[in-house]
């Protein structure tokens, strides 16, 4: 049985390892670049707190009742309303850095990702 090298092809399996190592330390590079914040006081209108009443509720009916259906539905959809409004209320941004250490980030995520898509290539036919 012959080793095949990446894709299944006679290509490079140290150039696929090479260039996942650059594209991850570019990826990694660019986001420790990004700090992410959110702001409570905005969810809303800032009456976040309200979203709160109908959970605390839901609560209540599920310790009367483990059965209640609206107990549950209440406690359900309660807790996706919080998760999404904190979800969609993040802000990303990228903290100041020089042009160097920008270009260097992007120049090694895409030299990685082609060094990886290159390896798929069969060897044996590129004469």
């Amino acid at each position: 049985m012959a080793v095949r090298g990446a894709g299944g092809t006679s290509g490079g399996i140290g150039q696929f390892f090479l260039g996942l190592a650059l594209t991850a330390l570019g990826v990694y590079l660019f986001l420790d670049r990004v700090n992410v914040t959110t702001n409570f006081s905005s969810l809303w209108g800032g009456h976040f707190g309200l979203v709160l009443f109908p959970l605390g509720f839901g609560v209540a009916l599920l310790f009367f009742s483990a059965k209640s259906i609206i107990g549950w539905l209440l406690t359900v959809v309660s807790l996706g309303l919080v998760l999404v409004s904190i979800v969609s209320n993040l802000t990303f941004y990228f903290q100041p850095t020089n042009l160097f250490r920008t270009i260097a980030m992007i120049a090694l995520m895409f030299v990685g990702l082609i060094m990886m898509v290159r390896s798929f290539r069969d060897f044996s036919a590129a004469g």
